[in-house]
């Protein structure tokens, strides 16, 4: 093996390694969010996102630009902060009525919208390994919504929405990524936009919360900040066709924390959901490699 290759070969173990770590820090944020208990949706999402601001602000502070958004990026940053802080919001509320494992999934769709929404958003056409792969995922989150007028539906619609609205910011991330936008500029925006839209509902309807509810918050905010720290180191050390299909691994550590802290086992139909939308990332990741 050449120094090339070898070289290629640790950036892409790197790669993989941040990415299951942000899996890591996603699915323990999943679960900090669900142990909390009996606190409100948009309370839960304003301590999150306010432990996310905190940290993203430590690297811009050290850097000798400090906060600056670059010319032309003002509406990407502001499309990125509605979508994702709206998909925040749904997945926060799937992960408290569903099973965590349900949640994760729903919301790990993102990357097969985010195929849909390149097309206006960033020209990229995709090709039809992608659209029958995006098909084919929807069949898959069908058995894990299992529509039947059930009042239990409404969750999993909120999830599949958290998926779809983390698939928009992800594709305006992209642009900004294009554009030559800092990431912890992009985290700090989107932190403190999502503090701004919860905090009427926290100062209307602030519950009292108890010791162990302010540390499991404060938690999920630093695994939340562990995830996209990480993911978007991930994706400096390798492209996401090669690594993209290890942040899967977030629904079984979510799976694996439900069973063991939870009690929870995901019903046949889940698993099956599961297995169809993995198997067509892994089938999309393989086709891609061998290009």
């Amino acid at each position: 093996m050449d120094v090339k290759e070898e070289k290629k070969d640790k950036s892409m173990l790197k790669g993989v390694l941040c990415i299951m770590l942000a899996a890591l820090g996603f699915s323990l944020m999943t679960f900090f969010v669900r142990i909390s208990g009996d606190v409100p949706t948009m309370q839960k999402a304003f301590f999150r996102n306010a432990v996310a601001a905190v940290i993203a602000t430590v690297p811009i502070l050290k850097s000798k630009d400090k906060f600056h958004i670059k010319k032309g990026c003002f509406p990407d940053i502001a499309f990125r902060c509605i979508f994702g802080t709206s998909g925040l919001i749904c997945n926060f509320y799937a992960i408290d009525r569903l099973g965590i494992a349900d949640a994760n999934m729903l919301n790990k769709l993102s990357p097969f919208f985010a195929i849909l929404l390149s097309i206006p958003l960033v020209k990229e056409v995709p090709n039809l390994i992608d659209i029958t792969a995006t098909i084919v995922a929807f069949i898959g989150a069908l058995f894990i919504i299992r529509p039947g007028g059930d009042v239990s539906v409404f969750p999993a619609l909120m999830g599949l929405y958290g998926g779809f609205g983390a698939g928009t910011a992800y594709v305006f991330v992209r642009r900004l990524g294009i554009k030559g936008e800092r990431t912890p500029v992009i985290v700090l925006c989107f932190s403190l936009f999502s503090c701004l839209v919860t905090l009427p509902f926290l100062i209307f309807d602030f519950h009292p919360m108890s010791v162990r509810q302010w540390l499991c918050l404060i938690m999920a905010g630093a695994c939340a900040a562990l995830g996209q720290f990480s993911i978007t180191t991930a994706y400096k050390f390798a492209p996401a066709k090669e690594i993209s299909v290890f942040d899967y691994t977030q629904v079984i550590f979510a799976a694996v924390l439900g069973m063991i802290f939870l009690n929870e086992t995901p019903v046949p139909l889940s698993i099956l959901g599961y297995v169809i939308i993995i198997g067509t990332a892994v089938a999309r990741w393989y086709y891609l490699r061998g290009k």
